[in-house]
């Protein structure tokens, strides 16, 4: 007997430790799947949130909606002025597959002044609007960008001679003037142009004239002033059209 009851105390003992380590063990077990799940539902939400795409850039509205009928942009005076004796007082309009965003209008005439000879004048000018648009930008940026082109499209005409390009102020948001010779059918022209940006309009304006019988060509100094002063009201127009 008394050597069986310390066998007897150490199995009593073991059987109440090894259900104590089980339940340990099972708590330990619960609390770390817990754990783990709770981290990976915290982590698939952090990537998902990561891989959410950002909302584009807002693009800025348009300044500008219409254009206005290009025919009626300059003053009767202006035009009187600028082209004597013109063929249509009225002017002829461009034609336009869309005159929501493009028009255009231009005046000729001949000025005979007999044995004095004659001068032959032409003015003529388009009104191009960019609307704004997610993908392309914002219309005056995309207006701004067609001022470039249109500026080097003009200066690298084929048969161009003593180009003048300098910027302008006082002219809409940006303006570029470009003067230069053509020999066009025969007769010497003088040309004077101004590209000038509105908001989001664009306006090219081409004011030129050839002399006949004898007569020079107008003064290149004359027909810079001349289409500055024409680009001026058209712009002008432009705003008037969207009030």
């Amino acid at each position: 007997m008394y050597r069986k009851a310390p066998r007897i105390a150490r199995i009593l003992t073991c059987a109440v430790a090894v259900p104590a380590l089980l339940v340990v063990a099972g708590c330990s077990s619960d609390s770390g799947s817990g754990s783990g799940s709770d981290g990976g539902k915290k982590d698939a939400g952090a990537q998902q949130q990561q891989k959410k795409p950002s909302a584009p850039p807002t693009v800025a509205a348009a300044k500008f909606a219409a254009l206005p009928d290009a025919c009626k942009a300059l003053k009767k005076d202006t035009v009187e002025g600028l082209v004597p004796k013109a063929d249509k007082a009225e002017g002829t309009a461009d034609e336009s597959s869309d005159p929501q965003s493009r028009r255009g209008c231009s005046w000729g005439g001949l000025d005979d002044k007999g044995v004095k000879g004659s001068q032959y004048h032409y003015l003529t000018y388009s009104l191009q609007l960019f609307e704004s648009n997610q993908a392309l930008g914002s219309g005056e940026k995309r207006a701004t960008e067609y001022v470039t082109k249109q500026v080097n499209k003009v200066q690298g005409k084929e048969g161009v001679k003593d180009v003048r390009a300098n910027p302008a102020e006082g002219i809409g948001d940006q303006a570029s003037t470009i003067g230069y010779g053509a020999r066009e059918a025969g007769t010497d022209f003088n040309h004077a142009v101004v590209v000038a940006r509105t908001g989001n309009v664009v306006v090219t304006l081409d004011y030129n004239g050839a002399g006949y019988a004898g007569t020079k060509a107008p003064d290149p100094a004359d027909l810079l002033k001349g289409a500055q002063t024409a680009t001026k009201e058209v712009v002008a127009s432009v705003a008037a059209a969207n009030k």
